[in-house]
């Protein structure tokens, strides 16, 4: 059976995590650790995944060579860190997708592209 690559993109309010005790955050590493468990009992694979710092540590580029500090984008949830998962279809994405941490936020789940196929835009 062929799998396809997603990407589970993890959404939450940065703020949450600011005032985290010691005893939180360990919990937020362990659900991770279970996240990852619970994919592969699931029959997915895991392609890889990284936490991302804060969105005040953010650079972006603008028209190629506009540099300014901060996010792209100023928004209460940011993007703070993915996975990519191997799945058989959307739906068993999905099904690893809700297991992930996000516990001030939500995560988004995307097929990722595939250059060698048809333009899927």
């Amino acid at each position: 059976m062929s799998m396809t690559k997603y990407a589970i993109l993890i959404y939450d309010d940065q703020a949450g995590y600011e005032t985290m005790s010691p005893e939180a955050w360990a919990a937020v590493i362990d659900a991770h650790s279970a996240f990852v468990k619970g994919v592969f009992e699931l029959g997915g694979s895991l392609a890889g995944g990284e936490a991302l710092a804060a969105t005040r540590t953010a650079t972006s580029i603008r028209g190629g060579s506009t540099v300014t500090d901060g996010p792209f984008v100023e928004t209460k949830e940011a993007l703070g860190g993915f996975y990519v998962v191997e799945a058989r279809d959307l739906d068993h994405a999905l099904e690893m997708a809700k297991l992930c941490p996000a516990p001030f936020g939500g995560v988004e789940v995307r097929p990722i592209v595939d250059p060698t196929q048809a333009n899927p835009f």
